[in-house]
């Protein structure tokens, strides 16, 4: 049941608060949440069970090939960041405020208020990155993304330069229609690298917005081993696991993984 025994019932009841029907599945080892009528499939996750990553690969693809998506949602990810699951669920559900791009501006912003809206509104907290802008709509930032400096990229050519998408996000409730184009066709207007690069979260995101947005699919990165804090919740990468952490702490932490990343690309 994980960690924390009631969670799989937490989530069926506050999605229904919210006037979300979501019916319960199970399958094979599977802990299901079926939504839009099965057209969106929530396989819940608790800590304290093992799952392979190519088996959920594995259900993640054949549904994706008859249409259904499938979200990977951690028991970790759901008590560390409940509001931001919530807030992406809607969003891919179609349950937003729909505001075109047209009608907002693009501002440069600061670290901090870039920091700040991250935190707030993207599933993975912030990150970092050189480049931060906004889409402004009657005085406030409605989308927010980062950019990494342009890089040198020796191997395809002398003066070939590439540069990431490292995040973007809206605010909760909002679907900017174009919101990441318009973001996205800023920065290159400014910096004009030869491509610009992005990942997205297998666990989440079959990778629609990169492919309305013109990105082609050139890689699909492997599962990684994380680390769980099961007090904090707080995920680390292997190699990213505090120097200050005793070896009593470490030992505590539980290990999960993620599905990997779906790698995009945009050329100029």
């Amino acid at each position: 049941m994980g960690l924390k025994a009631d969670w799989l019932r937490e989530i069926k009841h506050i999605l229904e608060g919210q006037g979300i029907h979501a019916e319960n599945a199970i399958q094979d080892s599977f802990k299901l949440l079926l939504l839009k009528e099965g057209k969106l499939i929530l396989n819940l996750i608790s800590l304290d069970q093992y799952d392979d990553p190519e088996e959920l690969l594995s259900y993640q693809f054949s549904c994706f090939q008859e249409g259904i998506q499938v979200i990977h949602l951690w028991e970790d990810i759901w008590q560390s960041r409940k509001e931001q699951v919530l807030s992406r669920l809607k969003s891919v559900m179609g349950l937003n405020q729909r505001l075109h791009g047209r009608s907002t501006s693009v501002e440069k912003i600061s670290k901090e208020d870039a920091e700040s809206f991250l935190e707030q509104y993207h599933i993975q907290g912030s990150a970092g990155g050189r480049y931060r802008y906004a889409l402004q709509y009657k005085g406030e930032a409605v989308a927010v993304a980062v950019f990494s400096h342009k890089r040198k990229m020796k191997g395809k050519g002398e003066d070939y330069t590439s540069a990431e998408l490292v995040r973007f996000a809206t605010k909760d409730g909002i679907t900017v229609i174009g919101g990441m184009t318009k973001l996205i066709k800023h920065y290159l207007r400014l910096f004009s690298p030869n491509d610009l690069m992005s990942y997205a979260d297998r666990d989440w995101s079959v990778g629609n917005a990169y492919r309305t947005a013109g990105f082609e699919l050139v890689a699909e990165t492997p599962p990684s081993p994380l680390y769980v804090d099961p007090v904090s919740y707080i995920r680390y990468f292997l190699h990213r696991v505090p120097e200050e952490s005793d070896q009593e702490k470490i030992n505590s932490y539980i290990q999960v993984f993620n599905t990997g990343n779906l790698k995009y690309v945009l050329y100029q």
